[in-house]
């Protein structure tokens, strides 16, 4: 549990209001949205904005669950501390992990598309040394407090908010072509029809476009975990949670919206520049392509940032519940886990080496084995919130400020559709889906094996010693660990 008390005794209050709003805000809008919707809409045309529109209701239901969890126990683990509580410290251990390790491979990979658009600007600096310095830059941010962090992210995420949010406006009315001095003669709803219809390639590109934008929203938890470390936890997280519908709907349907009715689907400049670029070029926006250049490097900092404070607290909350070493749960004086923040940059620093020196095949491997972390993530989550909601009922109905609809049923419901995406995954083999999900799969076994070899474990050392009186039950609100004496 987090704590703002003595010096070097956990994690401290120090993010701010508006560190946590814009954190909400900007987590949903990743890298992956202007870099990866090219490709969604060369897959599905128009009727991409139904793919979004699917992954973005699961989103807003996965939230959902979260937020009435962490609203009711605020912690820097998040959902991993609540699927140890709901559904046993092997799933704690086993998603905690996982979770992490996605983070540091991410580093990896916003790390290297960082030092590409910087050494498209300074090519006199090597593209290896732009991904070392970003990389310190944001470590040393991370390492200094959480404050500073949240500050760093705070105008990360302003520039990606109000960079979309212009878009939208100006490709809107340029759409309605009451844009003053532009004439665009390919800008119009019809564009949404008129191009082989608004599913040109067959409804089944709807479900192929939700694997190519799922993993775009990635980011959208990070909320819950960072409220932990924030002055009034409980208001941030119900903030965030019922801020998401409108968050997910503006950012990726609305932008999106404006992309496909300022051109044509099939227009060749949106698989050659990009959706975004292709789409202010298609106005007139002078230096349009190093303007985006400037924003998709902003998202990638911002990733960065997130990423590493990310993985740091996750790595934290293992520590914490003996789950990861010991010193992983160790704060400075002011309240910064230092041991498991280097801990996570080395392992991206690792995978970065990996990324030049062997880019198609351990660091391809990297990148594939975690590819189908967020669909685990948000599986667990369900089934966690399926357990956790009696177990707040039981204890603490107060605490129940948040409540998922329909509970259980749209809970159940949000955990089959999950499942089936992962199983059309399965189908996929010409954007690899097949791959990613086997190799997340192979990930997840090794990791829930381990996880069950220390379970085994830890109950011969509990039925040999003399405490030996029952399961163990983690308590939420407390780093002990509670006895059941039945």
């Amino acid at each position: 549990m987090t704590s703002t008390g003595d010096p070097g005794n956990g994690l401290q209050a120090g993010l701010k209001n508006r560190h946590l709003s814009m954190i909400a805000i900007g987590g949903v809008i990743g890298a992956g949205l202007f870099v990866g919707s090219s490709s969604g809409i060369a897959t599905a045309g128009p009727g991409i904005l139904l793919s979004y529109a699917l992954v973005g209701t699961l989103v807003v239901l996965v939230m959902r669950m979260l937020g009435e969890m962490s609203a009711a126990n605020p912690t820097s683990g998040s959902f991993s501390a609540h699927a140890d509580r709901a559904l046993g410290s092997w799933a704690g251990f086993s998603i905690g992990w996982l979770y992490w390790f996605f983070w540091v491979v991410v580093l990896a990979v916003e790390a290297t598309a960082g030092a590409v658009i910087l050494e498209g600007w300074i090519p006199a600096v090597p593209q290896w040394a732009w991904a070392l310095i970003v990389m310190v830059v944001l470590t040393a941010t991370n390492l200094v407090s959480v404050g500073s962090y949240g500050e760093f992210e705070f105008w990360f995420a302003g520039i990606k908010v109000v960079a979309i949010a212009a878009f939208i406006v100006i490709g809107g009315l340029a759409v309605f072509g009451v844009l003053p001095g532009v004439d665009s003669d390919q800008a119009g709803l019809s564009n949404l029809t008129s191009h082989g219809g608004f599913l040109p390639n067959g409804p089944g590109a709807i479900l192929t476009g939700v694997l190519l934008v799922v993993f775009s929203f990635m980011g959208s938890e990070i909320a819950t975990l960072a409220a932990g470390e924030s002055e009034n936890p409980q208001r941030a997280v119900t903030k965030a949670t019922n801020s998401i519908i409108w968050r997910v709907a503006v950012f990726y349907l609305g932008s999106i919206l404006v992309v496909v009715s300022l051109l044509p689907w099939d227009s060749k400049a949106i698989a050659k520049d990009g959706s975004y670029v292709a789409a202010l070029n298609s106005l007139g926006i002078p230096h349009a392509g190093q303007i985006m250049n400037f924003i998709v490097l902003t998202s990638v900092l911002s990733c960065l940032n997130s990423g590493l404070y990310t993985a740091s607290r996750m790595a934290f909350s293992l520590g914490q519940r003996g789950d990861a070493p010991k010193a992983f749960a160790r704060t400075t004086g002011r309240g910064v886990p230092r041991t498991a923040i280097l801990a996570s940059v080395t392992f991206g620093f690792l995978a970065v080496f990996f990324n030049y020196e062997f880019p198609d095949s351990v660091f391809l491997f990297l990148v594939n084995s975690s590819g189908a972390v967020a669909l685990f993530v948000w599986l667990v989550i369900c089934f966690s919130q399926l357990r956790m909601r009696k177990i707040i009922q039981r204890e603490s109905p107060e605490k129940l400020v948040v409540r998922m609809w329909l509970y259980p049923y749209l809970t159940w419901a949000t955990a089959a559709l999950i499942v089936f995406v992962l199983g059309y995954m399965l189908t996929d083999t010409e954007h690899d889906g097949r791959k990613t999900v086997l190799l997340s799969l192979l990930v997840a076994a090794l990791v829930l094996a381990v996880a069950f070899v220390r379970e085994r474990a830890k109950s011969r050392r509990r039925a040999a010693g003399p405490d030996a009186a029952g399961p163990v039950e983690r308590d939420p609100d407390s780093d002990a660990v509670k006895v059941d004496v039945g």
